[in-house]
């Protein structure tokens, strides 16, 4: 789940203070420990943990971003709205909100406990998942906590499941990336809202885009940056919640308290801000564009007449 966008080396984020009582986390921390000494993340018996793909075949980056591209704007109108929804909401959001949801340090579980609260305000079945899952094969354990929204339809009788991840551009950083694989993850949404299926999508791509990169390093793809580990975040057996998953209650609002959950949450509302201004003159722009395309016709029409 972290949401600390720096690059850093493996040894340093398994080192983040995070919960050695979980099987999941001790498994991923033998793997990376395992990974660096050996360079390939090898079990004992020879078996390699990162990608078995050829030397050759690598997707062009700019076919990778051009993707990107095309999977964050072609979203259906409901899911659109759910996205707006979601950033109008988190602007709203303030340090002393998350100290109404629980005391203490997090992980930035407030955020999205707080979050979930304000979506269900607004009329929408929305929750908090965790799900966690065993290790194996090439697949380190680990856990993840993100929303979902269920949406009905009257209609067809129906249920649509939305996934909502606050810091999606988190789950993506590698060591030492080419200046494609930034600009390519750089392009990702600031928060990913839509569907399994084209959640699935922007995972191949990401996937593919990190192997590029670290193929130009001669580094081989991690475990913990393989497909099947980056959908195990959220495609494993979970739990909805409604609050926090720890019986500890709010607490009085105390500076400090939350001083990394504070962090984490201005640090995404800059990015809102600043993914809202780029769109708006993206759209600006080719607006422009529309319109001037016109007249220099018609002025080039004019002055080619006799």
């Amino acid at each position: 789940m972290g949401m600390d966008l720096r690059v850093v080396p493996a040894e340093e984020w398994w080192n983040r203070g995070r919960d050695s009582s979980h099987d999941g986390e001790r498994d991923l921390g033998l793997m990376v420990t395992d990974f660096l000494e050996t360079g390939s993340g090898g079990a004992a018996n020879g078996d390699s943990y990162c990608s078995s793909d050829s030397d050759s075949g690598f997707p062009d980056p700019s076919y990778l971003s051009d993707k990107i591209q095309f999977l964050k704007y072609s979203m259906p109108q409901h899911e659109t709205e759910v996205l707006s929804a979601v950033r109008t909401l988190m602007l709203t959001i303030k340090e002393k909100d998350l100290h109404s949801v629980k005391s203490g340090t997090c992980n930035a579980s407030c955020i999205r406990f707080y979050l979930a609260k304000l979506l269900r305000l607004s009329g929408y079945n929305a929750a908090v998942c965790s799900a966690r899952w065993q290790g194996g094969g090439k697949v380190p354990g680990g856990d993840s906590e993100y929303i979902d929204i269920i949406l009905s339809d009257t209609d067809v009788g129906q249920d649509d499941r939305l996934i909502i991840d606050i810091d999606f551009r988190s789950h993506f950083e590698i060591a030492r990336a080419v200046d494609s694989y930034q600009r390519i993850m750089e392009s990702l949404p600031v928060v990913y809202v839509g569907t399994v299926a084209r959640l699935n999508q922007f995972l191949q791509v990401m996937v593919d885009a990190a192997k590029f990169s670290l193929k130009q390093n001669s580094m081989p793809l991690p475990p913990w940056r393989s497909l099947n580990y980056l959908q195990s975040k959220w495609l494993s057996p979970h739990k909805r919640h409604l609050g926090p998953i720890s019986q500890e209650g709010p607490g009085m609002f105390s500076p400090g308290l939350h001083r990394q959950c504070a962090e984490n949450l201005k640090r995404l509302q800059i990015a809102f801000y600043a993914e809202q201004e780029s769109e708006r003159f993206m759209k600006k722009k080719s607006g422009l564009s529309r319109r001037i395309k016109p007249e220099r016709m018609r002025i080039h029409g004019a002055r080619a007449a006799p």
